[in-house]
């Protein structure tokens, strides 16, 4: 018997499949620009090499947020868009952002960071889903020991030298710890060992810092420091357990202990706003130099929030005085907001200048300079300075963090105890940070 094939069969069935093909090929394009949770190998690209950090999407009930991840600290960036193919993130509390294609489990965008002046900086951005390792993903057992305390001395691309103190703790080959200097802490840095090399990194949203060195004949640490996509210095670091810093390049004094302070800034909405005004009379008043920009003005603000709840209704105020990166009101006023928002901030803030030290220091005659950001200056209720304090050394630097914010807290409390007008005219000696602040770039 003869078997006689239906013309075209074979074509259609050729066709039901391609279509079937087709669909699936159509599904998996729409999965892979999807932004997927989960945890990423994320990294910036510096002069010096890749800046690893932790990234992890997480999918919660208000949608998609990032975390960025530097040892135990996990940063939550909850202003994520995502579009087709691609997000933008901005940055808690700053003006920075980061952007990137989606490729399925991969990232490519960068990093855009706002500097002073308003000029952008942009570091090439990547990152690779399910991937854990930070520096290597084959990890050595035999490292040399880097944990403890060490005495920096950095020198910049100009040959200028400056101190800075190093703490680190390690478990097997797994780095932390952070970088004290004269202008502020580096925050938390994480990182390996890798036989006699130390790597660390940091990228919060705030500022990018790369380390790399290792470890001479002599026991020295000696590498290289890169911070964004200019910032460059060379280190040889020793091993110290008694390692202080000098920070007296950062103190900031009165001219004329018998002048008092006086400023007129505005406020958010353009208002003038006195440090004569009724507000303050009487008070114990905070005055804080600081900038939406600087990572430490962030660490002392989350402080000074505390306190102000803590001590307000017993006659506490703090004015913060806020130098910008825009020369624009309204650009710097929205920073600000930003700021205001990341850290809950209830007290006052204004607009006091840019974010340059001279230009500071010229907005406030009476201080013998700005040197640092934050500054932060303690009044009574005379409105006689009685201290005056050069940094902040926020919760990456552990113990030190501890004292800072016990130390202040014990000249609040002993300036609220005072009666108005028994306080005799005159300034304590400055008492600046270990630590120092972050200077303005």
């Amino acid at each position: 018997m003869t078997m006689h094939r239906v013309p075209g069969a074979r074509f259609v069935v050729g066709l039901l499949l391609l279509a079937v093909l087709a669909l699936a090929a159509a599904g998996c394009g729409s999965r892979n620009r999807d932004l997927q949770p989960g945890s990423y190998r994320a990294v910036l690209e510096l002069p010096g090499g890749e800046l690893p950090f932790g990234l992890d999407v997480a999918r919660e009930e208000s949608g998609l947020v990032l975390y960025l991840v530097n040892g135990k600290e996990r940063v939550r960036v909850p202003e994520v868009v995502v579009e087709p193919g691609k997000f933008t993130a901005r940055m808690p509390g700053y003006q920075n952002t980061l952007t990137a294609k989606i490729a399925g489990d991969e990232l490519e965008g960068e990093a855009t960071l706002v500097r002073a002046g308003g000029e952008t900086q942009s570091l090439p951005f990547k990152a690779e889903l399910g991937k854990a390792w930070r520096f290597n993903e084959q990890q050595l057992t035999d490292n040399a020991d880097f944990a403890g305390r060490w005495s920096v001395t950095f020198t910049d691309d100009k040959g200028k030298t400056s101190p800075g103190v190093a703490e680190f703790a390690q478990s097997f080959g797994a780095v932390t710890g952070t970088v004290l200097t004269p202008t502020g802490d580096h925050r938390f840095l994480a990182g390996e060992a890798r036989g006699d090399e130390l790597m660390l990194s940091r990228f919060d949203g705030a500022q990018a810092h790369l380390y790399r060195a290792k470890l001479n004949e002599r026991g020295e640490l000696v590498g290289e420091h890169w911070s964004g996509k200019f910032g460059h210095d060379r280190f040889v670091a020793v091993r110290n357990p008694d390692a202080e810093l000098d920070t007296s390049s950062v103190a900031t004094g009165l001219k004329d202990p018998a002048v008092s302070l006086e400023f007129t800034f505005p406020d958010l909405d353009g208002q003038p706003v006195s440090f004569s005004d009724p507000r303050f009379k009487g008070k114990v008043v905070i005055v804080a130099l600081a900038g939406s920009w600087c990572p430490n003005c962030h660490d002392e603000a989350a402080f000074l929030v505390e306190l102000y709840k803590k001590y307000r209704a017993q006659g506490l105020e703090i004015v913060s005085l806020m130098f910008e990166h825009f020369d624009d009101f309204k650009q710097a006023a929205e920073a600000t907001r930003r700021f205001r928002k990341d850290a809950g901030i209830d007290y006052t803030t204004l607009i006091a200048g840019i974010s340059d030290k001279d230009e500071a220091a010229k907005a406030l005659p009476q201080l013998t300079g700005v040197f640092a950001f934050p500054t932060t200056i303690f009044v009574d209720r005379n409105g006689v300075v009685r201290k005056i304090h050069a940094g902040f050394t926020g919760p990456a630097t552990g113990l030190h963090y501890e004292q800072l914010r016990q130390e202040f807290t014990t000249v609040v409390e002993g300036l609220l105890a005072e009666a108005p007008a028994t306080a005799a005219p005159g300034v304590a000696s400055a008492t600046p940070a270990e630590t120092g602040a972050v200077a303005a770039p």
